[in-house]
């Protein structure tokens, strides 16, 4: 992934650079995200992570279940990026969700969603696989958009996230972390 691309993710995933208030009006940051079998700042479960191998996760990645609440009236459509920010690294990115959906069902996308490229060039979930020592925070964040992206399944990652933040009017995030 580019500078470019690892950038922006970051600044989609924390709230800096281009979802900043001042840069991006009123960013509401109210979107509550939930999981049944995940808790905010808790160990992500090892279903959702690889094996220890980055390599392993390419048939078992199992992507966990996601609810929210909160959004905003008038929203277009919704996006779904798993990231850790400290590895400016991408797991997952679900776009053009409709709006009235208030869950992902584990290991589900939606007949109409659509994925794009993540980190590993795969449009799918690509579990994360910690590898060392050092605690990582998994961030699973909605996005509320003005509208769909204009992108087909498959688009590539620093595209989508371009196009996520030009339409982002708000956000929550449930934040997971390695064990």
């Amino acid at each position: 992934m580019g500078a470019a691309a690892a950038g922006l993710c970051l600044a989609l995933s924390t709230g800096c650079g281009v979802f900043s208030p001042s840069q991006n009006g009123d960013m509401r940051t109210d979107i509550n995200v939930t999981s049944p079998l995940m808790q905010q700042g808790e160990p992500l479960p090892e279903a959702y992570v690889c094996e220890g191998d980055p390599e392993s996760d390419a048939d078992g990645a199992v992507s966990p279940p996601l609810r929210w609440s909160g959004l905003p009236d008038g929203v277009g459509s919704i996006a779904v990026v798993v990231d850790d920010p400290q590895e400016a690294e991408v797991f997952w990115v679900v776009f053009d969700l409709d709006p009235q959906l208030v869950e992902l069902r584990q290991n589900t996308v939606p007949a109409d969603a659509k994925q794009a490229e993540n980190s590993a060039g795969e449009a799918r979930y690509g579990a994360p696989c910690p590898t060392d020592q050092d605690i990582h925070e998994y961030r699973f964040t909605v996005y509320a958009l003005e509208g769909t992206l204009d992108l087909p399944d498959g688009a590539e990652l620093s595209r989508t996230l371009d196009a996520i933040a030009e339409q982002a009017v708000a956000r929550g995030s449930l934040i997971a972390t390695s064990s």
